[in-house]
């Protein structure tokens, strides 16, 4: 496994998070709109997916409910909480260290 690949899988709950802050999505519309926003970088499977979603609900960070979708069939949509909010909040603040970290540790490398 990759460092990249890694650092992908990592991201999954923050990506995920920062997705359904702005209104709920089932599962399939989640792939498709993070797949939308990064223009293809970040395409996710339902294997990754699923089991994401899941635990980020048993962390109180999402809650769902089955809504009835485009037709008879009914589909599980997810909503952020005020829980998944505060940890979105955090993690976005994290990460941005980390990457304006990173980036500078690169450009001194790349410049010696």
């Amino acid at each position: 496994m990759t460092q990249l690949h890694q650092l992908r899988k990592g991201s999954t709950p923050l990506l995920i998070l920062s997705v359904l802050a702005e209104e709920p999505m089932y599962g399939y519309q989640i792939m498709r709109e993070l797949e939308r926003r990064s223009e293809g970088y970040f395409s996710m499977t339902a294997a990754l997916l699923y089991p994401a979603l899941h635990q980020l609900e048993l962390d109180g960070l999402l809650k769902s409910d089955w809504q009835d979708g485009q037709g008879k069939r009914k589909r599980k949509y997810y909503s952020i909480t005020p829980k998944g909010k505060k940890a979105l909040a955090a993690s976005q603040a994290e990460w941005k260290t980390f990457i304006a970290n990173l980036q500078k540790t690169l450009e001194v490398s790349a410049g010696s």
